[in-house]
């Protein structure tokens, strides 16, 4: 009689280990609150590691125990020690999002490589959400770095993308299969970089000739170079159409909330509902073609998205088609 024993292949995120956490974790609230000092500096062209970090409002210097990660801020209630001026509760989001970030990262791949890269990755992206969110600016320092970094990081941690999947059945290399793993996974990250750019560079070239105006600048370009070099071209085709997605509802929420507020405020003034109505859709319209919306932000919110879930969306996705 044979009795079948079942298995399961065993992967890093079952060695998930406590206090490996917990490290992690803090090390990512303290790499938040100096993505903190990116997000406030870059901008300004200013450099981040001088002079120390001061309130913006009675320029006195920040003490070491008042710039702890989400303790400082907690113990202060949001407010300077000096002046009491208020401090934004962004920083205290941002650390808790790099902190809990970084332990997604190591929760889904273990204490590897990849978790390095991930962790990486999400940094640069969550710096250039929040900027592009306050300032509508993609800063060069984080993008062109991110672009090297992700080329680099597809030598150590293999992108598996479309090159891998499909060259070496056809392409026969004077390399090792190690070396030539890698040089696949480079080629993919290239790939994935260089569709990442042309595909934005083209909406914003059509875009430019459909209205007159600029819709995308050379930041998204270079943001989705930077993502396709991390990703490769499966999950950068994934970010594109799920960023468009996403700003379409936004874009769509954003004119149907202003209508109704106009229409309401219009007719206080007429007393007149069609005519509130005409005239809140005109001043809805105007809104939404002298808005500018910061598209990093729907792009990099949708790549770290990609990250976690887009492989698992496109094997399901595929169901329907095969």
């Amino acid at each position: 009689m044979r009795v079948a024993v079942r298995t399961s292949r065993r992967t890093p995120r079952d060695f998930v280990d406590p206090f490996q956490a917990l490290a992690i974790f803090l090390l990512g609230l303290a790499f938040g609150s100096f993505l903190n000092v990116c997000i406030y500096r870059l901008p300004l062209d200013l450099s981040v590691v001088t002079p120390r970090s001061a309130c913006p409002r009675c320029q006195r210097l920040i003490a070491f125990y008042d710039n702890l990660p989400v303790v400082s801020w907690l113990l202060l209630r949001g407010r300077c020690r000096h002046c009491k001026a208020r401090i934004s509760p962004r920083y205290l989001l941002i650390e808790l999002l790099t902190g809990a970030l970084f332990l997604g990262c190591y929760a889904y791949s273990g204490l590897t490589l990849a978790t390095l890269k991930y962790c990486v990755f999400g940094f640069l992206l969550l710096g250039l959400i929040f900027t592009d969110a306050e300032t509508k600016l993609l800063p060069d320092k984080l993008t062109l770095p991110g672009l090297a970094l992700g080329l680099l990081f597809s030598l150590l941690v293999p992108v598996r993308d479309v090159a891998s999947q499909f060259l070496p059945g056809m392409i026969s290399l004077p390399f090792s299969a190690d070396v030539a793993t890698r040089l696949f996974s480079l080629l993919d990250s290239l790939l994935g970089a260089a569709l990442g750019a042309s595909f934005i560079y083209g909406a914003g070239a059509v875009y430019l000739r459909w209205r007159g105006a600029e819709g995308m600048g050379f930041g998204d370009v270079k943001l989705m170079a930077m993502v396709g070099a991390f990703l490769g071209m499966k999950l950068t085709i994934f970010t594109i159409f799920a960023a468009s997605l996403a700003g379409s509802l936004f874009g769509l929420t954003t004119v149907l909330v202003v209508w109704i507020k106009r229409t309401h405020r219009f007719q206080r003034r007429f007393e007149n509902l069609q005519a509130a109505c005409r005239r809140g859709w005109q001043s809805a319209q105007m809104v939404y073609r002298h808005y500018q919306m910061p598209f990093g932000v729907f792009l990099g919110s949708m790549a770290l998205l990609a990250l976690f879930v887009g492989n698992q969306f496109l094997r399901w996705y595929g169901r329907f088609w095969w």
